[in-house]
């Protein structure tokens, strides 16, 4: 059985896009795009908006930011096409850019249009047809990762992305950044987190270099070659890429790797199969990981607390949208104990970090 593609389906009711604008806008840049695109839309895109146009003679893709947004800097349109279209050339995983579009009277937002890339995105679980044995399993881990270190590989400054992050500082900056981001978002049945705050506040590292950083990887973030599953053909989703230190990213990485027998607690927050046999546990991404790149991190644990805080931010700033009656959506409403569980672990490893350290 051949896998399941990933594919996208019937837009969503109000987010349909003004299909005789962006034809237009689209042919300008492309005259030789032939008939009407059929037009689909990804059940993701719970940031940005992304739909699949289905010319007769070419495959595309379009982001463009939530209707109502007012935070543009939360949705950079321009930022993301750049980033990629600067990358595409020494990192040949990244989409090909079509072209950027900054004129409001097309659709009233910006947006940008990409090749698609045809191929396996795995989410919690295998698409449908795909099985993958041990061996396999473990090799698609390896490649994933190297994929990243060949990212952080990448010398932005040549290929001219020296302007999109503030150069040195950057785990201070972030530490400070999600603490306050934590605090605006609380609510009054989350722990204040204050124990785990004040740990990596004080235990802030150097940074150990600066690189162009994804700060979303993980494997729905990936596309798999359809053919032969363990070959990264892709990488998506390119909104939060900055300069900024390494093992920052593999801590957010590591936050979203769950294994099998992980508590209970964790494995609900599963997104991605790196329960399977085969897979290399958090330990074993870090060993490997470590030991391409040759950096030396005086502290591994805190890379590892951070990912966890900083999903544990995102969680809450969730959840405070539910709280308040922002949102109804039920799959938030129990977030909040997710957040305890957070701070929980954030505090095991430190306690655990701590004792080896003596």
């Amino acid at each position: 059985m051949t896998p399941a593609l990933d594919e996208a389906r019937a837009v969503r009711a109000g987010e349909e896009l003004d299909l005789p604008a962006v034809d237009a806008w689209l042919k300008a840049q492309v005259p030789t795009l032939e008939g009407t695109p059929k037009v689909t839309q990804y059940a993701g895109g719970a940031s940005n908006w992304t739909y699949r146009l289905e010319y007769s003679n070419r495959d595309l893709i379009l982001r463009r930011p939530p209707a109502g947004t007012k935070a543009k800097s939360a949705h950079d349109m321009a930022r993301e096409y750049t980033v990629q279209k600067a990358l595409k050339p020494v990192y040949p995983a990244v989409p090909t850019m079509i072209g950027l579009c900054q004129d409001p009277a097309v659709i009233g937002a910006d947006f940008y249009v990409m090749e698609r890339i045809p191929g396996l995105i795995l989410r919690s679980r295998l698409p449908r047809g795909l099985q993958l044995d041990a061996a396999q399993t473990r090799q698609l881990c390896l490649n994933v990762i190297d994929k990243l270190i060949e990212l952080h590989r990448v010398d932005y400054r040549a290929v001219g992305l020296e302007s999109i992050g503030k150069g040195t500082g950057y785990p201070r900056r972030q530490i400070e950044g999600w603490s306050d981001r934590y605090e605006k978002a609380r609510t009054w049945n989350v722990p204040s987190f204050r124990f785990v705050r004040d740990w990596l506040a004080a235990h802030i590292p150097d940074d150990v270099s600066t690189c162009v950083i994804h700060n979303d990887w993980r494997f729905d973030n990936v596309v798999l070659h359809p053919e032969r599953p363990t070959e990264v053909i892709g990488v998506l989703d390119w909104e939060m890429a900055t300069l900024g230190d390494p093992l920052m990213d593999l801590g957010n990485t590591l936050a979203y790797w769950v294994h099998a027998d992980d508590p209970w607690l964790m494995r609900i927050t599963r997104r991605q199969p790196t329960h399977l046999p085969g897979m290399l546990r958090r330990e074993e991404v870090v060993a490997y990981y470590l030991e391409r790149t040759g950096l030396k991190p005086a502290n591994q644990a805190f890379y590892e607390v951070y990912g966890l805080f900083r999903l544990a931010v995102i969680a809450q700033q969730i959840y405070y949208r539910y709280h308040h009656k922002q949102t109804r959506n039920p799959a938030f409403k129990n977030f909040w104990i997710l957040i305890n569980y957070f701070d929980w672990r954030c505090r095991g490893i430190i306690k655990k970090a701590s004792r080896s350290a003596r």
